[in-house]
């Protein structure tokens, strides 16, 4: 199944209904994080009762989501103001709690305080020839799904000395158009910027994640998304890493911080 396929299925238009992870979007056992959040951010797109855009995302992984296995998608309305809806989501398997959202969507209002960003990306224009080829067995299986276009950083357990990381990506499948679901997957979809330190093969997990989107993303179905990631600290086994995100014409779209583990 594809991205788009998964997101748009009719039972995350209910506040709670039971889906299963399909084995091609895993991460050994266990479900693509960035998968996972956007099932869950997309329940709580279909409980709005009024177009209000996704102001910020909070996933924390509490638990392993595993394949095969159905899983409860369960989305509760915290508050719904005149400007603002706020949300939680939680994956349920076996009883466990394994995924908890928490959405804050905003209507656009009139503002006299404007601030533009001056940031720019410091990626080449994609190559669309140099996209790492997946290869069974070794990468996790959901990397089949997704390309990517290393520009910046090094591979996953090359002792490297740096933490940065980035390059292109977009989903392999065609898709309607982009919009801040795939972002937030593919944000994920990179592996954590510490790995490239380790010196040897080394387990790590995304504890919680936090997302911000700074406007609307609506862009062509071939569109690559940039991202260029740094670990700003890590020490005692957890890490702290900072990301941002662009359109192929420089515009920042959204900004991300994750807490990882990493057992090196």
């Amino acid at each position: 199944m594809t991205f788009d396929e998964i997101i748009q299925s009719e039972h995350l238009q209910q506040a709670q209904t039971q889906m299963t992870f399909p084995a091609s979007w895993c991460q050994g056992r266990t479900a693509f994080g960035g998968l996972s959040a956007a099932i869950a951010v997309q329940s709580m797109k279909h409980q709005l009762t009024e177009p209000r855009r996704l102001l910020s995302v909070s996933v924390n992984f509490v638990g392993p989501l595993l394949e095969g296995a159905p899983f409860t998608v369960a989305t509760t309305i915290l508050r719904s103001g005149k400007n603002a809806t706020q949300m939680q989501t939680q994956l349920i398997q076996s009883g466990e709690v394994c995924l908890i959202a928490i959405g804050c969507f905003g209507k656009d209002r009139a503002s006299a305080i404007q601030v533009t960003n001056v940031d720019s990306p410091t990626l080449s224009d994609v190559n669309p020839k140099a996209v790492l080829p997946y290869q069974e067995g070794v990468m996790p299986a959901f990397f089949q799904h997704v390309a990517l276009n290393v520009q910046q950083g090094a591979l996953p357990f090359s002792g490297a000395p740096s933490s940065n990381l980035g390059g292109w990506m977009r989903f392999k499948a065609q898709t309607t158009s982009v919009n801040e679901l795939h972002t937030l997957a593919l944000a994920d979809s990179w592996p954590p910027t510490l790995l490239q330190m380790c010196k040897a093969p080394s387990p790590a997990s995304s504890m919680s994640w936090y997302i911000e989107f700074l406007c609307d993303i609506s862009l062509d179905s071939d569109s690559w998304l940039g991202f260029e990631a740094v670990t700003h600290h890590s020490q005692n086994g957890y890490g702290i890493e900072d990301a941002k995100i662009w359109s192929q014409d420089g515009k920042l779209l959204a900004l991300s911080r994750q807490t990882v583990a990493v057992f090196d």
